[in-house]
């Protein structure tokens, strides 16, 4: 049944709280896009794009492709066509995936707005099944890193993600454990395909004492040969990241790693995210949905997610100085779908 949409978006960048490094640099600030899509009894879905240069996205293009990609919404009319929508975009802009999220994110949170519940049930998922968001410790020098992670501490934080791929990993490693032991906090640590096969295997054995969960995209994602070799060789779980984009990754990195990491700005929507869950799963890998530094426009949505995963690194709002829209409550990191109580992903305004 078509119905009349009005769709609009704006583009801001938000201050991070702490400077964020990692292997291939340096953030202060992130750049964030917001979409609106309106029904005619006032319902508003609210989604959000965190484009990352990574990937060939910049705020400006976003905000280039996302008047065509309204325009189908507006277009088709019905936003319960998420199916035909999501086709139609894909048609008109092939490229581009943290637009379309954007928009997928938005529809999703009108759609659940109109049945009067919060998305999770709206898929029907158990939010007893949740997890613990992995809170990131982006690198710096040694002293920062190791106050960062007390921060984290005192914050609640139990699950930690370590960025790594300098001379300092060690050390880095050995000051944060120091005050964040294997006892309490789970670690893990992402090199953002900081090194070679020969070196990643050399630097994974010596890591490895640290206690740690896994290691995150150790080699380019260009290198699939050299991430087969790291994953048959090391003595630690290893996820892929920037080798794992979209749903016809899965396959391709099935035999090279065992944790396939699915973002959202990656992939380009909640229905792309669930199908790449569930190849995951048939391929036998566990599932881990990350984020880039978003706001809870885009975070909470993915927060609906976590009954379907093995791990959650969803802490791109955590890492704002401050976030204009609240989203699904994550006490401790904690992502308590069942505290959640407004229709949608939660997402609003704050």
């Amino acid at each position: 049944m078509s119905t009349t949409l009005e769709t609009d978006f704006e583009r801001r960048t938000l201050p991070l709280e702490f400077p964020f490094g990692i292997s291939r640099g340096t953030t202060t600030e992130t750049p964030v896009v917001t979409v609106r899509i309106e029904d005619e009894e006032g319902r508003v879905g609210v989604g959000g794009a965190g484009p990352a240069a990574h990937y060939g996205e910049t705020i400006d293009t976003v905000a280039a492709v996302l008047p065509d990609l309204l325009g189908v919404v507006e277009d088709v009319g019905d936003p319960h066509q998420l199916e035909r929508i999501e086709r139609r975009m894909r048609e008109t802009v092939r490229r581009n995936p943290a637009a379309r999220c954007a928009v997928s994110i938005a529809l999703h949170d009108l759609v659940a707005k109109r049945h009067e519940v919060p998305l999770y049930r709206y898929w029907g998922l158990d939010p007893d099944r949740t997890l613990e968001t992995s809170y990131t410790i982006g690198i710096d020098d040694t002293e920062t890193m190791r106050e960062k992670t007390e921060t984290a501490l005192e914050r609640g934080h139990g699950t930690l993600k370590v960025k790594v791929g300098t001379d300092r990993d060690r050390e880095n490693l050995e000051a944060i454990r120091a005050v964040a032991p294997a006892s309490d906090v789970r670690l893990f640590v992402d090199a953002n395909e900081a090194w070679t096969p020969n070196e990643a295997v050399s630097k994974i054995e010596r890591l490895a004492e640290y206690d740690l969960a896994f290691v995150e995209q150790p080699v380019p994602a260009e290198n699939p040969e050299g991430l087969r070799y790291v994953y048959e060789r090391s003595p630690l779980p290893i996820a892929a990241d920037e080798s794992c984009v979209t749903l016809a990754d899965i396959p391709r990195i099935a035999d090279r790693c065992d944790i396939a990491n699915l973002k959202l700005m990656k992939c380009g929507g909640l229905r792309e995210a669930k199908r790449m869950i569930h190849a995951a799963r048939a391929h036998g890998l566990e599932v881990m949905c990350g984020c880039m530094t978003e706001s809870n426009a885009s975070i909470a949505a993915a927060c609906h997610l976590a009954p379907l995963l093995d791990y959650a690194d969803l802490d791109g709002s955590l890492l704002l100085a401050a976030d204009p829209y609240d989203g699904v409550p994550m006490p401790g990191g904690r992502i308590d779908l069942a505290g959640l109580e407004r229709p949608g992903t939660g997402a609003v305004r704050e």
